[in-house]
């Protein structure tokens, strides 16, 4: 038999990864950037103690590596008495790490956002909540998109780090292959065309929203 063989013979394996790791992705990128839209919300209001608790928490997780962050909630919170699977644990650090991000792209727009529409949306008697998620939210959002989509595609290569806390993924379901059959470079390349595939169809739905959000008005630049 030989390499790409076994590796078609342990194809049950890979597409257990690549569905572990869409489902990792996909609920990690639509909770994060939920965090960074509620945070960006937050600061409308200008409160001094919340602005630099978000700013804090946004500085702390650009410090912090994310495998340290995966490794402190998977091996660190149990002596605490927080004890998590490994996949909650992964789940919960994509979640918290890349919402800090998706917030500081969505807050970079929003500084650069002309505060005429905001004025004009006020003299119409649009409420704080309805400029923001009637005015802002979509402007800053479309202006954001390419940033957005290198941060989704980060975030997707950030799952395979979570394989070093045995969480399942593409790239645990790569390294079980070689580590038994002893074919790492056939194992890796097709780890590494899985996520190749994925990020392409990343930068084709963004690309699609970039051209609806750009006949939908939705720019302010």
């Amino acid at each position: 038999m030989d390499q790409w063989s076994i590796v078609w013979s342990a194809r049950e394996s890979f597409f257990n990864g690549l569905l572990a790791t869409l489902e990792l992705f996909l609920i990690a990128a639509v909770a994060g950037l939920i965090i960074g839209i509620v945070l960006c919300y937050v600061m409308e209001y200008q409160h001094r103690v919340l602005d630099w608790l978000i700013i804090a928490f946004v500085s702390l997780m650009r410090a912090v590596p994310f495998l340290i962050l995966a490794y402190l909630f998977y091996y660190g919170l149990p002596e605490i008495g927080l004890s998590m699977e490994a996949w909650s644990a992964g789940l919960l650090a994509l979640v918290i790490y890349h919402g800090a991000y998706f917030f500081e792209i969505l807050r970079s727009q929003r500084r650069v956002f002309s505060g005429g529409y905001i004025e004009a949306a006020v003299a119409q008697g649009f409420s704080r909540y309805k400029v923001f998620r009637r005015i802002i939210l979509p402007n800053i959002f479309s202006s954001s998109l390419p940033l957005l989509g290198n941060q989704l595609i980060i975030c997707l290569k950030d799952t395979a780090f979570l394989s070093i806390i045995t969480v399942q993924e593409i790239t645990a379901a790569a390294n079980g292959v070689q580590s038994t059959y002893f074919i790492p470079f056939n194992a890796f390349i097709v780890a590494i065309a899985l996520y190749w595939g994925i990020s392409i169809l990343l930068e084709l739905l963004i690309k699609r929203l970039s051209v609806y959000g750009a006949k939908r008005g939705m720019s302010h630049a």
